[in-house]
């Protein structure tokens, strides 16, 4: 656990930093275009390459040292930032550059989800997981609290190149951390030349979610989620923008709430390690940011009221994911994580670019018009949301809530995710040949 500390503190300065310049180009980005489609865009240049990478890193993953593929992967998003400050200190900078910079990082980052997650399962007990999750939850909050706040105060006093010079700093801070520690590598990973090829690899993953529907059907609901949370999300700059008037101050604080929730839910998260029944705690968590955060947000016409559902989706948010981890963590052989744990990402994911390219053109050409005084749909649900400037995106965060809480309560109606934990048993309890298994399931399911 000393080492994982080590890690997790390197990772909590890297969140840090990038988030603050993620919060000072959005900042840029918006005051050069004022359009919601170019900020969604940048989104889809990140997640693209990711879902496209997935694959491959996985299996690469299982073959190569997860502890220096979790080092490239910091230097890679470093190399991005470094990039993006040379072109603004040259006077160079243009939104198409951030989505070339953003696809190189995302590319890279494939590796780092299945390396990271794969190396905490060998470094803890399987008791420790949700836990340790909890911990990587309150270090993205902590850095979505403070990160917002110091942007918005240090970007007229170090600027934009001030701040994302703090950010390449910070990931030298987060290879370091990695340098210090051992992380153990599994004893099926030093078999590499008994796999097949690359190519063949990079389905294993496939192969061995569909043989299980349990934990198919877990993805199949966050595949779901994490779509209308993408159409949403992706319009919550642009949508307080719009309805405050370009107050960055405003955007802050609500990003900042999002961070105290995070922290208040990671502590919580981490002392407690969820409950006994982590698909409970999932599918409930999903359906609560669903209803509770994502409608509040698009409901909500004033600050008080998007603080409150910040604050809230990001309390629940450790739980869930936390939970989430967890049940994969358990249940997977770690020889096998980094395979199947990428195409988990990629299943999870595969929605985003789709939604993030329908986020901008939906908000920019048919809902915000619409919602507009005297617009098509204005007198429909003016009462709800309001119209003017904003209303249509908020439009778009209360359809999102409804559909994804369906989609927690769903996972409830069907045996094989409503008993996973049962219907799957742990990698620790099973002599089921890892490779054997993957193409035919578990003999209980």
């Amino acid at each position: 656990m000393r080492g994982f500390t080590v890690v997790w503190f390197g990772q909590l300065v890297s969140f840090l930093g990038t988030n603050m310049t993620q919060f000072a180009l959005t900042i840029w980005a918006w005051e050069k275009t004022g359009e919601a489609t170019a900020l969604a865009l940048v989104g889809v240049s990140y997640t693209l390459p990711y879902i496209l990478a997935s694959p491959f890193a996985g299996a690469l993953v299982d073959r190569w040292n997860r502890k220096l593929v979790t080092m490239l992967s910091d230097i890679a998003s470093g190399i991005s930032t470094l990039v993006v400050l040379a072109l603004f200190a040259s006077g160079r900078l243009e939104v198409w550059h951030l989505y070339v910079t953003s696809a190189f990082a995302g590319a890279f980052q494939a590796f780092q989800f299945p390396a990271f997650s794969a190396a905490v399962t060998l470094m803890l007990e399987k008791e420790q997981y949700a836990k340790a999750n909890g911990m990587m939850s309150l270090a993205h909050s902590a850095s979505g609290i403070f990160a917002p706040v110091a942007a918005g105060l240090l970007l007229p006093i170090i600027g934009l190149g001030g701040i994302m010079s703090f950010d390449a700093l910070s990931f030298i801070v987060a290879v370091g951390a990695l340098t210090a520690i051992h992380i153990p590598q599994p004893t099926g990973a030093a078999e590499a030349k008994e796999r097949p090829s690359l190519l063949e690899d990079s389905v294993f993953g496939f192969r061995y979610i569909m043989a299980r529907p349990s934990l198919l059907g877990l993805q199949s609901i966050f595949f779901v989620v994490n779509f209308t949370g993408s159409v949403s999300f992706a319009l919550l700059a642009p949508m307080i923008l719009s309805r405050t008037g370009n107050d960055s101050i405003a955007l802050g604080t609500v990003q900042s709430a999002f961070g105290v929730g995070g922290v208040i839910g990671g502590l919580l998260m981490s002392a407690w390690g969820g409950p006994k029944r982590k698909v409970y705690g999932l599918l409930l968590g999903l359906v609560s940011t669903s209803l509770i955060g994502n409608m509040l947000m698009g409901l909500g016409r004033s600050t008080p009221a998007w603080v409150a559902a910040a604050f809230f989706f990001l309390f629940i948010n450790p739980i869930t994911n936390g939970c989430s981890q967890a049940i994969w963590q358990s249940k997977v052989p770690p020889e096998l994580q980094g395979r199947v744990f990428s195409t988990r990402a990629l299943i999870a994911q595969a929605s985003q670019p789709v939604a993030l390219f329908m986020a901008g053109p939906l908000a920019d050409r048919v809902l915000e018009p619409a919602m507009m005084p005297g617009g098509s749909l204005a007198t429909a649900f003016g009462w709800l949301v309001g119209t003017g400037p904003g209303a249509g995106m908020a439009l778009i965060f209360v359809f999102a809530g409804l559909i994804g809480a369906a989609s927690g309560l769903s996972g409830f109606m069907f045996d094989a995710i409503r008993n996973v934990e049962d219907i799957i048993p742990d990698h620790d309890t099973t002599n089921v040949t890892p490779d054997a298994a993957a193409a035919s399931g578990d003999a209980r399911e």
